[in-house]
């Protein structure tokens, strides 16, 4: 299903009190727990013909639509966003912000670049769920249930640690696909599979909604770096209090950010088992609808400290006077100095504060031309 950002580790609150979790909200009402997808059994957890009509609902391109409408911030201007974490390092920027639903969970829109890194390598890092129970430690397990080769529909169970909680239980079907200028875009909900049947000591989390979208560095506005940005949508209730959650998220997720880049700087070093499925929603990525691509390349919001930053640079540049400017101050300089000591009044001293003045203007007025 892909590293979901929410995951993470808390930080010290108090006592040592430290909380790992996927996200928080409540229990859900009643009527988004009909909304849960139930699939039919399968022969062959990978499947091409059987119940196909069946699986194109679980994650459809309405839900790539559903997706993209949820990452375009100035369709979500008039709702009430809260802002949650801006930082970076050399390495690594990212943002989070969080927004309370009328009757549907809390959700979060977030922002991530790392630098020196290929889009199809953030994606393969976030589709390796072999690779994330290395470096995650709140992953118990994750296991395939189901691939269907002609929708590219992929289903699998995860169970997930909570400190004091009872683990809990995930499945989902999620499904991949590309856009122009390999703009890449996963989205993730729940289902049921009749090969993961409710067990007692695991909490099945009921409602999940989740997508990121994954494009190369050019789309930051910055360009020259060698940087790949991940913007994500997340919502989900895991039955964890709200505002308990959302401050351990709060001071856990830049740490867990961090962790998570470190793997991200190994993966593309190590060695992958055999045992990594060979058919799954990544290698049957499909394409954009048309009706849909031409929306892949809305501009997104560069992480603020990143964005500070240049604009910074550019400014640093501005203020600094052009070698044309120097020759003709100090020429005009050297002069108004003789004239200083051949005459000590004050209408000399005058001049001199006249020429430099003009100078400066002369000076700016030329850079309005050079930019414009």
């Amino acid at each position: 299903m892909g590293v979901n950002l929410w995951g993470c580790e808390g930080g010290k609150m108090g006592d040592k009190f430290y909380v790992k979790f996927l996200t928080i909200w409540t229990s859900p009402p009643s009527s988004l727990l009909s909304s849960t997808l139930h699939l039919p059994s399968a022969s062959s957890p990978i499947s091409n013909q059987d119940s196909q009509s069946r699986t194109l609902e679980v994650v459809s391109d309405s839900d790539l639509k559903f997706l993209i409408d949820n990452l375009d911030e100035k369709r979500n201007e008039d709702e009430n966003w809260e802002n949650v974490i801006d930082k970076k390092n050399n390495f690594l920027s990212y943002k989070a912000k969080c927004c309370k639903s009328k009757d549907r969970p809390l959700k979060y829109l977030s922002t991530a670049v790392f630098e020196s890194c290929s889009p199809e390598l953030l994606r393969d890092f976030y589709m390796d769920n072999d690779y994330r129970k290395q470096w995650d430690k709140t992953i118990l397990d994750h296991v395939q249930l189901q691939v269907y080769t002609t929708s590219g529909v992929e289903i699998g169970r995860t169970l997930k640690k909570f400190p004091l909680l009872t683990p809990r239980e995930y499945i989902l079907a999620w499904r991949l696909w590309e856009g122009k200028d390999t703009t890449l875009y996963c989205f993730i909900k729940d289902c049921e599979h009749p090969s993961a049947p409710r067990q007692k000591k695991y909490v099945r989390v009921e409602y999940f909604r989740s997508g990121w979208q994954i494009r190369k560095g050019k789309f930051l506005v910055l360009p020259g770096r060698d940087a790949s940005e991940i913007r994500m949508f997340h919502q989900e209730d895991a039955g964890l209090n709200v505002e308990m959650a959302k401050l351990a998220f709060a001071k856990g997720a830049w740490s867990f950010l961090c962790k998570m880049d470190n793997a991200l700087r190994n993966y593309s070093s190590i060695n992958h088992p055999p045992s990594t499925p060979s058919v799954s929603a990544a290698t049957l990525i499909q394409k954009v609808p048309p009706d849909l691509d031409y929306r892949t390349d809305i501009t997104s919001a560069v992480p603020t400290s990143v964005a500070y930053n240049d604009e910074s640079r550019k400014k640093k540049l501005l203020r600094r006077p052009s070698k044309k400017f120097l020759a003709k101050a100090l020429l005009l300089l050297g002069g108004v100095i003789y004239l200083c000591r051949a005459h000590s009044a004050l209408g000399t001293k005058v001049t001199m504060a006249c020429i430099l003045t003009k100078l400066r203007k002369r000076d700016g007025s030329s850079r309005q031309s050079s930019h414009s």
